[in-house]
């Protein structure tokens, strides 16, 4: 992740820059988003109002997903809104001065979510949980790497299958864990590869916050990249616990997503085969 560290200069010297660039004048009335906008607020050397309505413009310290703003925007839509900072594709974290960034900092935000959810983080059992639970998450969204490695075969155009490759992810929606097992087979042309990178590669592509429509398209997409076999084929069966332990709440419940790329998808008997030896398998399909 690319991080920007900001210094009281940097932020001083864009506050002046977008002063000159809006035209504010210290007699106008300034509005800071709660919370880091309001620390903004305080150098622009307006008069500091505390209703967004009474306000001239309102700022906030940087446009992240643009939620704010767009919140902002409908509540107050002939308000001004003013950010510092807009974060662009290439920086991922912009780190302003008065935000330290440590480990401290980052577990209190999980004392803030154990607050928030009506727990006691000051109880014995919930005494190290921030800790651990950023800790879990380091590790788990940070799988090992691996090299790709190719070998070079003739005359080999005979069905690669691996099944029963176990997959842990979370979804994206509700950072609740889904978790299953892969099929993967490819027809070689001219390339092979160990069979351990085939677990390697579903395993560094579902260790992310994902969906397994995603993942499945992936890995996929990954393999038919790297091999440029003749065909590609992945199935993943997975439990989702964001519909088994709320919502619906449905146990035991299979979700199966596949894709079939080159010779998978445009020849029946190759499609076929691949199908029925993972259904015979495991009665998957």
């Amino acid at each position: 992740m690319n991080t920007v560290e900001l210094t009281w200069e940097d932020v001083l010297a864009r506050i002046e820059y977008v002063k000159k660039k809006y035209k504010i004048t210290n007699s106008k009335k300034i509005y800071g988003v709660p919370k880091n906008g309001m620390i903004i607020a305080g150098f622009f050397g307006c008069k500091i109002v505390h209703n967004p309505e009474e306000a001239d413009f309102i700022v906030d310290d940087i446009i992240d997903s643009g939620k704010t703003k767009k919140r902002f925007k409908k509540l107050f839509p002939k308000k001004k809104f003013i950010p510092l900072f807009e974060k662009d594709k290439k920086n991922k974290w912009i780190n302003f001065p008065y935000e330290k960034n440590t480990k401290e900092d980052h577990e209190d935000l999980i004392v803030r979510l154990l607050q928030v959810i009506g727990e006691d983080p000051t109880r014995e059992g919930l005494l190290d949980t921030p800790r651990r639970y950023i800790e879990a998450f380091r590790e788990f969204l940070s799988p090992p790497e691996f090299n790709m490695t190719t070998f070079d075969v003739e005359n080999t155009d005979e069905m690669i299958v691996q099944l029963d490759i176990p997959f842990y992810s979370f979804c994206e929606h509700h950072i609740l864990p889904f978790f299953g097992k892969g099929y993967i087979a490819y027809v070689p042309n001219k390339k092979i590869v160990g069979l351990s990178k085939l677990a390697r590669s579903l395993e560094t592509f579902s260790r992310r916050l994902q969906n397994q429509e995603r993942i499945t398209n992936q890995v996929a997409q990954f393999l038919q990249d790297s091999l440029e076999p003749q065909g590609v084929a992945v199935v993943l069966k997975a439990r989702h616990m964001c519909m088994e332990m709320r919502g619906v709440k449905t146990s035991d419940t299979n979700t199966i997503t596949s894709k079939l790329l080159g010779s998978f998808k445009k020849d029946e008997r190759t499609r076929a085969e691949f199908l029925n030896l993972i259904g015979n398998h495991r009665n998957l399909v």
